[in-house]
């Protein structure tokens, strides 16, 4: 149970907005990648000092919630996603007395903040898995998958690690003989959750954060921690014996019941189930509230994709209608937009029409820092490349000030970043989108605005429209009122094509495009009327209309 002085959670509902939601179907939940958001301390590397003095620019977004990638202790082969401590503070960060301080002030700023949770693996320096490896008869060595080699000596079956780069997720230990698994890095072993034991010791982690006032969440590789008892090969298989095995339902409900401990908190799966149909299963019988869909994060860029899968998707969840799904096209392990999807030099404008896309849908927008300001990858050259599966590109720090005026650390750090930043950090940084009305981030505060203050962008119903080819259109309804959102994936100028039974003409909200006529982001929803008959999208624009 939470503990007698557990801190508040408190109210955090924006004034006027409908309190009937729970906050995570509200706003948009925003992603820090603490090593490259702030540092406050000159090394380089973000902490969360530095991100608790920015947090009145997070708050300024409109965000429901901060999601905080691991800064549990961790000797950073995978940059915090191998834990060695799960109830304590990396020094790399701070302490555990910074972070109360920075939950303190985030919930006074009406922000929750989620937690990263990484349960399939820990670090293999956490003392479990020192115990674990120390012998064949330790107590903690059934708190890990251990095998015996395989007839030829070699690893015990075909399973291979999530990074290309490692190959088998077998590692022989020599002193013990055995085999131990790791889905990922060989510095991340795999806990063995058909040990009851494991499974009440990371509960009592989740709480550990709980009692602190943490308000959710994150489940890293969550579909990893039920895999075939019998470690059979996974070549020809039926369906895969490495993850998402039959028990990860019952141990996702017995999850949810800890947190249902603690009011008003939730939780959101990291979910590679690219089937949708098994997909929408972890929503309505695991406990999970949300989860991350990579089957539409792998989607090309294809109006025709986009409009499939959206239904698809309402086909599918038609008949739950507490389902609710998240939408997001970045984080820490993938490219970004812009750089992703920059054919004909599309790629910012495209940026900008995503952060529509992810406000008009019906689900929890998710953003990943930096994407208000539509960054793209950076350049990392080889000599400073430090991640073991590439994804240093999207990690790079956040521009917060002009270089040609706070130096090369772009306000970001006093000292050397530990990544590079973005090239055009002088046009992209925070400082340079601020005092553009028309920029990336005032678009962001736009959408935010606006879904907080229209309760169809909210709850509303969904569904897509017939259009021209290369345009996406949906509308969104709820008590009458209709808003309808069109955006192009074409690369040249096309008209809307949109359906006739809609109206003649339409009350323009928000255009993402900077030269849009009488629009832009940053306008005030005086944009006046236009016709919806002859409408023309500009290459990669988006448009919200209220009918």
């Amino acid at each position: 149970m939470p503990a007698v002085n557990a801190p508040s959670r408190g109210p955090r509902v924006a004034a006027g907005a409908p309190t009937t939601l729970p906050w995570w179907r509200r706003g948009a939940i925003y992603q820090v990648y603490p090593r490259s958001f702030a540092d406050s301390d000159g090394d380089g590397v973000g902490d969360l000092e530095g991100l608790r003095s920015r947090l009145g620019y997070v708050a300024s977004l409109g965000v429901e919630a901060i999601w905080l990638s691991p800064v549990f202790p961790s000797p950073m082969a995978d940059f915090g996603y191998d834990v060695s401590d799960y109830c304590d503070i990396d020094p790399t960060f701070g302490t555990l007395a910074d972070f109360d301080a920075l939950v303190a002030d985030a919930h006074a700023r009406g922000l929750r903040v989620v937690l990263d949770w990484v349960a399939n693996h820990t670090s293999d320096e956490h003392p479990w898995f020192r115990e674990s490896r120390s012998g064949r008869d330790n107590p903690r060595r059934d708190w890990y998958v251990w095998a015996d080699p395989a007839p030829d000596g070699g690893p015990p079956n075909d399973w291979t690690s999530a990074f290309s780069a490692v190959g088998p997720a077998w590692t022989l230990d020599e002193q013990t003989g055995q085999y131990y698994l790791h889905s990922f890095a060989p510095q991340q072993p795999d806990l063995n959750w058909d040990n009851p034991q494991v499974e009440a010791a990371m509960h009592e982690t989740v709480r550990f954060w709980l009692d602190r006032g943490v308000d959710g969440l994150r489940l890293d590789a969550i579909i990893k921690i039920a895999k075939d008892p019998l470690l059979r090969d996974t070549a020809g298989a039926p369906s895969p014996y490495h993850e998402d095995w039959e028990t990860v339902h019952d141990r996702l409900a017995r999850l949810r019941q800890v947190l249902d401990d603690y009011p008003d908190t939730m939780m959101v799966g990291e979910l590679w189930a690219r089937d949708l149909p098994r997909f929408v299963t972890f929503l309505t019988g695991t406990g999970m509230h949300l989860a991350h869909n990579f089957e539409f994060v792998e989607l090309p860029w294809d109006a025709e994709a986009y409009r499939s899968f959206i239904d698809r998707f309402e086909a599918e969840t038609h008949s739950v209608p507490d389902l609710w799904p998240c939408w997001f096209l970045e984080n820490h392990d993938l490219p970004r937009v812009a750089s992703r999807f920059d054919e004909a030099g599309l790629g910012p404008a495209r940026g900008r029409a995503v952060l529509l896309m992810l406000y008009a849908l019906r689900g929890t927008p998710f953003l990943y820092q930096g994407q208000e300001l539509v960054l793209p990858d950076a350049l990392v050259p080889p000599e400073r490349v430090v991640d073991v599966d590439g994804r240093d590109p999207e990690r790079a720090p956040i521009p917060w000030e002009r270089p040609s005026q706070a130096g090369p650390g772009a306000g970001f750090t006093t000292g050397e970043p530990w990544l590079p930043l973005v090239g055009d950090a002088e046009g992209l940084c925070v400082q340079a989108q601020e005092t553009d009305p028309l920029s990336s981030l005032h678009l962001t505060r736009r959408l935010a605005a606006l879904r907080r203050g229209i309760p169809a962008l909210q709850d509303g119903s969904q569904r897509t429209l017939p259009a021209a080819a290369g345009v996406l259109a949906w509308l969104r309804e709820t008590d009458g009122d209709r808003y309808l959102a069109v955006v192009s994936f074409a690369t040249v100028a096309v008209p809307a094509g949109l359906p006739t039974d809609l109206p003649d003409v339409g009350r323009l909200l928000l255009s993402t495009s900077p030269s849009s006529a009488g629009g832009g982001a940053g306008s005030e929803a005086t944009i006046g009327l236009r016709d919806l008959r002859d409408l023309r999208l500009a290459p990669g624009e988006g448009l919200l209309f209220q009918l």
